[in-house]
């Protein structure tokens, strides 16, 4: 089969690789109908994520059709799927609690050692992402093998499209456990720093759950349009300073919560973001983190932060003192997918959330190093590249 594979920084190429078969009792094997390039995997592009081997296949964002299952899958052959991004067994103690994400059983035990190691526990398993989640490969592919396809997958009903659907797969509900974690109550003003895809399904998300007022941060102009359609004010972060906006728009006060969509890989010239550049590239740190500086210090007395953004490692100049003198709480996480699809796939169907909004472009599978490169370069016009596998070129 055809698949992308990573090969070190900035370097996705197409390769061969054989077709996956049944490992364990409850895989299936799903051929690809529908894959996203996400933004989390624009930190495997620039290599700031450890433990990826060259060759390794990559995608987390993906659906498709049964064509293969094992005797204690749940599937049945010609079905359509949604697969989560995570990788949960359903019945360890973290399951058992709907925080999938956190699962002791989908990571191998031999990659256990590695998360172990620099966060204190096993991080859980993720498709595509690295040896640290589990080394499984990714749905950026012609067919990729699901374990426990008895927990994660989810049905979609005949005659909806792929693209009304595949961001159950991460995307929604991640921007939806944001704007949960920011504990939102009617009449609250809420910050969202980062209109890629998760910022605005969070800022829509937010609407939904009673925000009055949604405040968007970015410098991509498209991106800020696209926030504006939900109804959100915008603050675009080259052109003004965002804590005095957000002061000066809150009445002094400051927002009731943030949600930063950034993650690692801030951008803007800043001097704390040159710093953290500069400590980047010295490997005296891993991590550049304005946004979440800038969001702590912005959130108003007794607020709520939810960071949904990743990092990775050692961070440099946190706010903690702010953070603590303030009394605000903060909520973060990779998503619990599995908990959000059910309830998230009745709303898409009945019209309550836009997906289909996001996509700016699709392309072949064959086109995926090509998309890769247009997604890191171009993010104003490239906002959600969409990867059809036998798609005509």
């Amino acid at each position: 089969m055809k698949a992308l594979t990573w090969h070190g920084k900035h370097d996705v190429r197409m390769d061969t690789h054989p077709d996956p078969g049944i490992v364990n009792p409850r895989d299936a094997i799903i051929k690809v109908t529908s894959t996203a390039i996400c933004g989390s995997d624009l930190h495997l592009y620039d290599h700031y994520i450890p433990t990826m081997q060259s060759g390794d296949i990559l995608g987390h964002e993906f659906m498709g059709e049964v064509v293969e299952v094992g005797p204690k899958s749940t599937l049945k052959k010609g079905q359509r799927v949604v697969v989560p991004f995570t990788i949960s067994c359903g019945s360890c103690y973290h399951c058992g609690k709907h925080q999938y994400s956190a699962c002791d059983n989908g990571n191998p035990a031999d990659n256990q050692d590695i998360a172990q190691t620099v966060y204190g526990h096993p991080s859980g398993a993720l498709f595509g992402y690295s040896h640290m989640t589990g080394g499984y490969a990714g749905g950026q592919a012609e067919y990729v093998r699901v374990p426990f396809s008895d927990v994660g997958p989810i049905v979609i009903p005949d005659g909806v499209s792929d693209d009304k659907v595949l961001f159950l797969s991460d995307i929604l509900p991640t921007g939806w456990q944001a704007a949960e974690y920011a504990q939102i109550e009617p009449g609250d003003t809420v910050a969202v720093w980062g209109c890629g895809p998760v910022g605005l399904f969070a800022v829509q998300s937010a609407f939904l759950m009673g925000a009055e007022r949604v405040i968007a941060i970015d410098h991509f102009p498209k991106r800020l349009e696209l926030a504006k359609r939900f109804g959100a004010e915008t603050v675009n972060f080259e052109e003004t300073a965002v804590y005095d906006a957000l002061m000066e728009m809150t009445g002094g006060i400051g927002p009731d919560a943030v949600i930063d969509c950034v993650g690692l890989e801030a951008h803007g010239m800043f001097v704390d973001n040159i710093v953290d550049q500069i400590k980047v590239s010295a490997f005296l740190a891993t991590d550049r983190i304005h946004a979440i500086r800038q969001a702590i210090i912005a959130c108003r007395k007794g607020g709520r932060v939810s960071m949904p953004a990743v990092y990775g490692g050692l961070v440099d100049k946190f706010p903690l003192g702010a953070f603590m003198e303030k009394g605000l709480t903060l909520k973060t996480g990779q998503t619990h997918v599995q908990h959000y699809m059910p309830a998230l796939l009745n709303a898409i169907m009945e019209d309550k959330i836009d997906t289909e909004f996001l996509i700016s472009h699709r392309m072949p599978l064959d086109d995926g190093p090509k998309g890769y490169k247009m997604f890191h370069d171009r993010q104003n016009e490239y906002t959600k590249i969409v990867l059809k596998p036998g798609m005509a070129a």
